[in-house]
């Protein structure tokens, strides 16, 4: 059971950025998936998730109207679309997937929860 995320790199402030998340050994449609990011120094922090028990996405406040989530279903596989960039967006991103847990926002942000796996992370620069 696997979790890979991949797609981070450097880019400009403003600039666009995909990541994915594939999964291998179960299949991510029927979990509740999260994506996080963890900056220098800073604890890691929700960003975006999708509850598989209401079919329901919530996005913290800190990207809102800028990220969003999408799924590949033929190709387990879930990516983070990011757009309009800013410098402090710049983390390393995690991927996570739970079964039975359901996500949620708290004080706006997404809630880190207790997730059954999570990916490895890949690291995304945003320059100003």
């Amino acid at each position: 059971v696997q979790l890979q995320a991949s797609g981070g790199g450097l880019v400009q402030a403003g600039g666009s950025l995909r990541l994915s998340c594939q999964a291998s050994g179960f299949t991510l449609d029927d979990y509740t998936i999260g994506w996080f990011r963890q900056a220098p120094g800073k604890e890691r922090e929700g960003v975006i998730c999708h509850s598989n028990s209401d079919g329901k996405t919530y996005v913290s406040d800190s990207v809102k109207g800028r990220f969003t989530i999408s799924n590949d279903n033929a190709k387990n596989t879930v990516h983070l679309q990011m757009v309009s960039l800013k410098p402090e967006d710049t983390a390393v991103y995690y991927c996570a997937a739970d079964q039975a847990d359901p996500c949620f926002l708290y004080h706006g942000t997404v809630y880190r929860g207790d997730y059954d796996y999570w990916g490895q992370g890949t690291l995304v620069t945003v320059s100003s």
